[in-house]
């Protein structure tokens, strides 16, 4: 289950009056463990009724972006394979 996924049946759940821990028990007896905690139901439970409206993460300036593609492991191997002893920073 996609982070996304399981945000909105959160909010959904959330707009019906459902608890916390009822949406929770719902996705653990579907999912498994393929489902957020319990706290983090919780939260955004929270925040769905405080208002919040947006499934997604807001921006957090001043973080890194990265990306893992297989391109980007090919050329890091690539590296490594060339100069056994390359640093971490010859890497970046």
């Amino acid at each position: 289950m996609t982070t996304k996924n399981s945000r909105f049946y959160i909010k959904v759940r959330t707009a019906f009056g459902i608890s916390a821990r009822a949406i929770y028990d719902e996705l653990n007896s579907i999912y498994g463990d393929e489902v957020p905690g319990l706290s983090t139901v919780t939260r955004w439970s929270k925040l769905f009724r405080d208002g919040r409206k947006e499934i997604e993460d807001k921006p957090r300036p001043g973080r890194p972006i990265t990306e893992t593609t297989t391109e980007n492991i090919e050329h890091a191997r690539l590296l490594i394979d060339d100069d056994t002893y390359i640093a971490i920073e010859g890497i970046q």
